[in-house]
């Protein structure tokens, strides 16, 4: 198999299996987490570390809200199981800047995890992880838009950077921002990133204090909002065809 068919074939099959990735950060991260807790005094400013840890997460989160709500459905050569769907090309917004915002917010929403384990290392693994992982998802999904839109996606790869942003290249979003899409598409994402602050928190308080995190602690009740929000907005998929409704 030529190199190229067998990166193309890397991609597909690591995208079908890319809910996997996480499990291996979150299993990893944690044993280094555990580790740097049992050997390491805490900082004074952990606290504060934490949050900005989160922050970089939401930054990502925010990322995949923003590029989500301005695309078109079906574009960009979404690759689902079934095999790659691409009615049209994502070009404004943030994908005039950036051909993948999706995976650069994916980053981000990791990086803040990672960093929680206080390990430099370990975050540069991360990164290096992550670039291999997603670059031959890049690679079939781009192969898949080359042979479906030629010299016009060509044309546009050419301007617009991979995955490193080029702001000066910014074009205003040609659709109207939709809310819905975000509720529908995002609540999952939503979710974890307040069970992953809060399993990585609470395992801190045990190691350190013999205690769980519980009902003074915010990343609990962050959690607890997480959890129902999922809830609602799934029973209101299963119940209801509010979400269903996009934009004109």
């Amino acid at each position: 198999m030529a190199l190229k068919d067998e990166l193309r074939a890397q991609g597909n099959f690591l995208f079908r299996y890319r809910s996997y990735l996480p499990v291996i950060i979150i299993v990893a991260g944690l044993a280094v987490f555990v580790q740097t807790q049992m050997t390491t005094e805490a900082p004074s400013w952990i606290h504060l570390f934490n949050i900005g840890c989160f922050a970089v997460s939401a930054l990502g989160l925010i990322i995949r809200m923003i590029a989500v709500g301005y695309s078109s459905d079906n574009t960009s050569g979404r690759n689902t199981a079934q095999g790659q769907i691409a009615d049209d090309i994502n070009a404004t917004g943030l994908y005039s800047i950036c051909r993948h915002p999706l995976y650069v917010g994916n980053y981000f929403m990791w990086l803040g995890i990672a960093m929680l384990t206080l390990n430099f290392w370990f975050i540069i693994a991360f990164t290096l992880l992550y670039w291999l992982y997603y670059e031959r998802i890049i690679f079939a999904e781009e192969a898949y838009l080359i042979e479906k839109y030629g010299d016009k996606y060509l044309k546009f790869a050419e301007n617009v950077p991979a995955f490193v942003p080029s702001f000066s290249k910014w074009k205003k979003p040609q659709n109207t921002f939709s809310a819905i899409k975000i509720i529908r598409q995002e609540k999952t994402g939503i979710l974890y990133l307040f069970l992953m602050f809060y399993v990585f928190n609470s395992i801190s308080d045990y190691l350190v204090e013999n205690q769980l995190c519980f009902i003074e602690c915010y990343w609990f009740w962050g959690l607890i909002l997480g959890i129902v929000w999922y809830v609602v907005i799934k029973t209101i998929q299963k119940t209801t065809t509010l979400l269903k409704v996009d934009r004109k």
